[in-house]
């Protein structure tokens, strides 16, 4: 599944002028120097800044912080959008169901961190007309209010420019019905993502891009209701993801090579133990290439290893693999998951010229329909492996239209962060825990 940011394509260009216009809209987080105010206490460690106990809002709590503090947010929405550069503080809500981040559809992101350590935690944001949460090494504010803002919007971002953010996380964060991505990590590594849940996104749930290495763990998230669950473009080394659960959207989970971004071929993935399951929601906004009824697409990727995961009835098939434009996938092993009733369980699609889509590879997954027929045969791991056969022949699935992002329905109350309020702050550092793959079961 080639990656493309076209569906806020358009709400990107009507707002080239929301960033002039920030001022005017209460709380939007344009470029503002950090406040002078006297809302942190006089402590000589870490404080504890509450919201809005010490500081009206979240953002002059933020602004107020320094390294290591915890701001510390009560149950109230919050029509802000909030920006942090400061490093190694944690921004935490004392009720993550009743602490929101309301965007009212007119803000373009709800937290946005471009500084290293920071951690995200027990808190909702919704209905940003881009972007829930946003790490990024993008120091520009005027380029974060436009980062994956689809192709006329978009700037190729280069990473020599703008380094990569070293340090994030983002734990028990719910994200709904905002118009490109729920959680997303961009041009950052050394990160989690745990226990988030995410729906109602016009593009993913959750997104991986631009990183190498990523050194980051995705883990024990559920995404729904999305257009797609997870993905991740050109996002290469020491990246896992595992123990998830993708399902009801309209493709799970997609690992792309593109152009629009740098570092492209995407590269060296761990995705497993997840579950990928029932992706022909059509409730759901549309996904930007028109995909629907899929598990896991791999568009382009290369020596990613998807092993352990339960991948049941996707419409269209169960794990896809095929090329993305000039990328060819190469090196993809899909060993050892349970691939049942789906359109097809196991699918090689190359549409242009199959060179370059060398040592590709199945083996020991538990599937019946396959194209090629016997794929285990033709494609098998352990053995040098010539170009897969072109192979475009799957069942047709006509995708249904989607709905607005605006009109998915808001989720149920998701648990929250275990010792929250009084749990000692941890900033994001020492990041990603090692997680043994080979002992997860899916959820």
């Amino acid at each position: 599944m080639p990656h493309r940011r076209r569906t806020a394509a358009a709400l990107a260009t009507t707002l080239a002028t929301a960033a002039a216009a920030a001022a005017l809209l209460g709380g939007c987080g344009g470029a503002q120097a950090p406040a002078s105010h006297g809302y942190r206490p006089a402590v000589s460690g870490p404080a504890t800044i509450r919201v809005p106990e010490d500081a009206p809002g979240i953002q002059e709590a933020v602004d107020s912080a320094r390294p290591g503090d915890l701001v510390l947010v009560g149950p109230g929405t919050y029509r802000e959008s909030v920006r942090i550069s400061t490093p190694r503080i944690v921004l935490r809500g004392t009720d993550r169901n009743r602490v929101i981040v309301d965007g009212e559809y007119r803000r373009y992101n709800g937290v946005t961190v471009s500084a290293a350590g920071v951690a995200v935690e027990n808190l909702t944001v919704r209905a940003h007309r881009l972007n829930g949460v946003l790490f990024t090494g993008i120091t520009d504010e005027r380029l974060q209010d436009r980062i994956g803002g689809g192709a006329d919007g978009y700037d190729r971002l280069d990473p020599a420019a703008f380094p990569a953010l070293r340090g994030f996380r983002v734990s028990y964060v719910t994200s709904y019905d905002n118009a490109l991505y729920g959680i997303y990590a961009f041009d950052a590594r050394d990160g989690l993502i745990e226990h988030t849940y995410t729906s109602g996104q016009a593009d993913s749930g959750l997104y991986v891009g631009q990183c190498r290495p990523c050194n980051t763990l995705v883990v024990h998230n559920v995404a729904e209701s999305n257009a797609v669950g997870y993905e991740q473009t050109n996002a290469s080394g020491s990246l896992v993801v595992a123990g998830n659960r993708f399902t009801r959207n309209r493709v799970g989970l997609t690992s792309n090579s593109d152009d629009l971004e740098a570092l492209a071929p995407q590269r060296g993935s761990v995705i497993a133990a997840n579950d990928i399951s029932d992706n022909d929601n059509p409730a759901t906004p549309e996904q930007a290439d028109g995909g629907f009824g899929i598990g896991i697409g791999i568009g382009g990727g290369t020596e990613n290893t998807v092993t352990r995961n339960r991948i049941h009835g996707n419409r269209l098939a169960g794990v896809l693999v095929s090329d993305s434009e000039e990328y060819p996938p190469a090196g993809n092993e899909i060993r050892g998951n349970d691939v049942t009733g789906n359109g097809t369980d196991l699918a090689m699609r190359i549409a242009g010229s199959t060179a370059g889509a060398t040592g590709n590879c199945f083996a020991g997954n538990a599937h019946t329909t396959s194209t090629p027929a016997r794929i285990e045969s033709a494609l098998a791991c352990g053995r040098s492996a010539a170009a897969p056969p072109s192979v475009t022949a799957l069942v047709s699935v006509a995708a249904p239209p989607g709905i607005s992002f605006r009109t998915v329905p808001p989720p149920a109350a998701q648990p929250s962060m275990p010792g929250s309020p009084t749990a000692t702050a941890r900033p994001a550092v020492g990041l990603p825990p090692r997680v043994d793959v080979s002992t997860m079961d899916p959820p």
